[in-house]
């Protein structure tokens, strides 16, 4: 990328509307981003200490904890730095980088969500060729595939948006360097919207499917381990993809409603994910126990 303008660094405005509220918003935020990384430190621990759980199912949940700790890391820490009274300056190299790992990260959590919904695609539609169909070298590849596209995805973003060269104020009024802010052209719409679009399209496609064939299963305690089986996937999808497309595919950018659900977005669901994830799964519950017991946190029953 070449970088033809005067400008070498930006200053982050933050939060439109919260001025006064800075020492609020640092210990709210702060709260939530310290038990981000705890929650899905400790699905990663139950998930690999725990041999009956190395399955393509969590195979591919700790590979999404994985990317949890690291998205809300992008933005996370200079917008604490800056709330607690330290500059709000960013460089350009830091605002080029914090673009591209926050796309990446986004939109390799948007393609592992497709991945997943077809992993229970198979596992409930052709149970009996599921550990033929989801190998491990399989689940290798479309692990592989997801970060692979989603660098190619970011790197396109990152590329267009900083192309061009940036004169004049160099204030940007976001908490951290975003497209809508960056650069308010199609690019927002066409390559940030229709992606997570077209992967939503598909989790759908998957689940009418898996719709279909619950319908079929005889038995009502069938029916409903297997739609407990899809509905935490279904709650994440939903809380990862409907901040997205309000903020990329609104028609008139609002500062202060995509920063609030960008900060929904960025911290609030890779929280929860952890807790929807474990907390109707008995498997996931009992290896955390163990994991807990370990370290002191609960006493054995």
């Amino acid at each position: 990328m070449r970088n033809v303008s005067a400008v070498t660094e930006f200053i982050l405005l933050g939060i439109p509307h919260t001025e006064g509220l800075q020492t609020m918003l640092f210990v709210l935020f702060l709260s939530f981003y310290i038990f981000t990384l705890m929650g899905n430190l400790l699905i990663l621990l139950a998930i690999v200490s725990s041999t009956r759980l190395h399955t393509p199912m969590y195979f591919f949940l700790c590979k999404l904890s994985v990317f949890d700790i690291f998205f809300p890391s992008v933005s996370s820490p200079k917008m604490l730095f800056y709330l607690s009274g330290n500059s709000r300056t960013i460089s350009y190299a830091g605002c080029v980088s914090q673009l591209f790992f926050y796309h990446f990260l986004g939109c390799t959590e948007c393609f592992l969500y497709t991945v997943m919904a077809y992993d229970r695609f198979v596992a409930i539609c052709y149970p009996l060729r599921y550990t033929i169909i989801m190998s491990h070298r399989v689940c290798t590849i479309l692990a592989t595939g997801t970060s692979f596209f989603g660098c190619i995805q970011a790197t396109f973003l990152t590329t267009l948006t900083f192309q061009l060269p940036y004169c004049g104020p160099n204030e940007v009024d976001y908490y951290f360097c975003d497209i809508p802010v960056m650069l308010k052209l199609m690019v927002g719409f066409i390559s940030v919207g229709l992606m997570p679009l077209s992967c939503f399209l598909l989790i759908l496609t998957s689940y009418t499917c898996i719709v279909c064939s619950i319908l079929q299963i005889q038995s009502t305690e069938g029916r409903r381990r297997a739609f407990s089986t899809c509905s935490a996937h279904l709650t994440a999808i939903l809380l990862s993809f409907m901040p997205v497309v309000l903020i990329y595919l609104q028609p008139t950018p609002n500062p202060w409603l995509n920063a609030t659900v960008q900060v929904l977005n960025n911290l609030v669901t890779p929280m929860l994910n952890p807790l929807i994830y474990s907390l109707r799964n008995k498997e996931v519950k009992y290896s955390l126990r163990k994991v807990l017991q370990q370290v002191a946190f609960f006493p054995e029953k």
